[in-house]
């Protein structure tokens, strides 16, 4: 076995009362290509900081082949002080020397003389790229490298990455990027750390696997240690089978929304039936706007109707937020109408997030000091509604300023989502969640009755997610496509490459196409008796699951009384194994049908 350029043995650090990690065995070698994956707050960021030697452990050895240069790419870096870019990127220890500088800054459309003060976060992302590549390190830790970068300059960074001779640990929410660029899986979970030489692309069977051993250990624990564990736990498995059930329901949406939409750039909508205009909620029609002398958008006509899922991509400066703000009525267009139904209330998470008040607790951000929260019109008892986040019920007193920037993130969805709106309206809402939770944002927009906008660089995200793209190239023109960002990527390929200042890249083409064909054979009559009947029981099954979890959350049942809480636990799980049944005979009938179809 190659020998490692960087080891840290036993590492231990001691955060507020506790350990956050101990006794973790860290081993990077030559050109390791390392996914660092964990849930907000598991501690991967302070895990880069001391494995680059920036923060002092309280346990551990490190060693590293001398003459070794390490580099982190932070995630938010302390830019004040500095006049301009070029000043804050040859400052202190380590500085690259300016020609380097120079040529990435080239490359990656860098404006190294912007002031500070007035960089927006994607030229602050990539100079603090150019910072980092600049150095010629042997070891390269990033920590969410395409956090407000475009689409354009994730596809650079890719191509950066791919051809680097150097070892990288990344932490990212982005899947494609992950699934593209790494070899080897890290994966930091309740201080624990496990390396699995996978690639990310088989993570999550890998993660599957160990939770479902967990499972089994935990059968042998009493009843209230094991309900403790579950919402650690909560639905793994199952979620990745719903969301497999999902996303063939978002590909007869996209054929639905195929058949209405018009040639390609001409965004028409073919109105054959009167109930199609009954149930659009934004109608723009021929809309274009300009600044000065640039145009924006141009001769821009779309039906939106209740329920669509629309994406907007673009590089930065295209004009994404502009349509946004001239869908939702915050712009009015210089020439054309964008006609919105009178119903229509909107809430709006964008990537500007106000910080929450450090020192309120979770349980004043969610339901102004109470226990309940109205959640679009059912009451629900905030421990509960936390698991349904992903947090942990004791995080109900805990402070704001104590969760991660990513904790905070979810506690602001968790907020937002339980309002009564019919438009969603999402600016770059993937930005400092992990990837469990990006799961949960999947699912809660897949479940949304109303209609949803998303602006978003996070290619898998969009594919999972929307009905509808709408991608811009920064000449004005807005293409409409039925399907995510795969779907627009295909359509763009054969023409010009993007304006967006970085050198021209080869898309790399992914294994796509329908399964094998097996003939004209239909299914079975229990194959298909199976395919109609099981959503609706899964679907009452859900509902049982979420009446017991609902009994199940008041925090004094144990107590009250420990016989029922047991029983009730005993049937959760029966009804969570029935379901988990269910939906894997559903995904095998559903799989059987598209094949035969194709």
């Amino acid at each position: 076995m190659v020998a490692a350029t960087l080891s840290y043995e036993d590492l231990g650090l001691v955060q507020g009362e506790g350990w956050l990690f101990r006794h973790l065995d860290v081993h990077i070698r030559p050109r390791d290509r390392l996914a660092l994956i964990g849930r907000n707050g598991a501690g991967k960021t302070t895990l880069l900081k001391c494995l680059a030697d920036l923060i002092e452990t309280d346990e551990g050895r490190r060693t590293i082949v001398p003459g070794s240069k390490v580099v982190l790419l932070e995630q938010d870096p302390d830019m004040s002080g500095h006049a301009t870019l070029l000043d804050w990127i040859l400052s202190g220890p380590g500085a690259p020397e300016p020609h380097e500088v120079a040529a990435i800054a080239d490359q990656i459309a860098l404006d190294l003389s912007r002031p500070v003060a007035t960089a927006s976060g994607g030229e602050r992302r990539r100079a603090a790229i150019t910072r980092a590549l600049a150095q010629d390190p042997d070891i390269l830790f990033l920590d969410e490298p395409t956090n407000h970068l475009d689409l354009g300059g994730i596809e650079w960074l890719e191509d950066w990455l791919n051809r680097y001779t150097g070892a990288f640990i990344v932490i990212s929410h982005d899947r494609t990027f992950l699934t593209r660029l790494t070899k080897s899986c890290l994966w930091l979970d309740r201080g624990h750390l496990r390396r699995a030489e996978i690639g990310f692309g088989g993570f999550e069977a890998w993660m599957e696997k160990a939770y479902e051993e967990e499972a089994r250990a935990a059968e042998k624990l009493d009843a209230k240690l094991a309900i403790e564990l579950r919402w650690l736990e909560r639905g793994v498995t199952a979620r990745r089978r719903r969301n497999q059930g999902r996303l063939a329901k978002l590909q007869d949406m996209r054929a639905q929304r195929a058949a209405m939409i018009g040639g390609p750039g001409t965004a028409k909508l073919a109105v054959a039936k009167d109930d199609v205009r009954s149930k659009a909620v934004i109608d723009s029609d021929r809309v274009s706007k300009s600044y000065g002398d640039r145009q924006i958008i141009r001769d821009f006509t779309l039906r939106i109707q209740r329920g669509d899922r629309i994406g907007i991509v673009g590089p930065n400066g295209a004009g994404k937020t502009t349509l946004l703000r001239l869908l939702t009525g915050e712009l009015q267009p210089d020439e054309g109408t964008v006609e919105r139904a009178k119903t229509l209330s909107g809430i709006v998470i964008d990537q500007q997030r106000k910080l929450m008040d450090p020192a309120k607790r979770v349980r004043d951000v969610l339901a102004e000091g109470g226990d309940w929260i109205d959640v679009r019109g059912v009451k629900k008892h905030i421990k509960g509604y936390l698991k349904e986040f992903l947090f942990s019920p004791e995080l109900t007193e805990a402070p704001v300023g104590s969760l991660s920037g990513g904790e905070r993130s979810r506690l602001l969805l968790a907020r937002e989502f339980a309002r009564e709106a019919n438009l969603l309206v999402l600016d770059e809402p993937t930005n400092d969640l992990d990837l469990e939770t990006l799961d949960l944002l999947q699912e809660v927009i897949a479940d949304y009755e109303g209609t949803v906008l998303i602006v978003s660089h996070d290619r898998d995200f969009l594919d999972r997610t929307v009905t509808v793209t709408l991608g811009l190239d920064g000449s004005g023109r807005v293409d409409v496509v039925a399907g995510g960002y795969e779907d627009w990527a295909k359509r763009r390929r054969p023409s010009a490459p993007a304006k967006s200042g970085l050198q021209p890249r080869v898309t790399r083409e992914e294994p796509t196409g329908p399964l094998p064909s097996q003939g004209t054979r239909k299914l079975s009559y229990k194959d298909q008796r199976d395919l109609d009947r099981l959503p609706g029981e899964i679907e009452h099954m859900e509902a049982e699951i979420a009446a017991v979890e609902d009994v199940l959350a008041d925090p004094d049942l144990y107590t009250r009384d420990p016989k029922k809480f047991g029983e009730l636990s005993d049937r959760a799980a029966k009804l969570r194994a029935d379901r988990n049944a269910a939906e894997e005979r559903w995904l095998e009938v559903a799989e059987m049908a598209e094949a035969l179809s194709s």
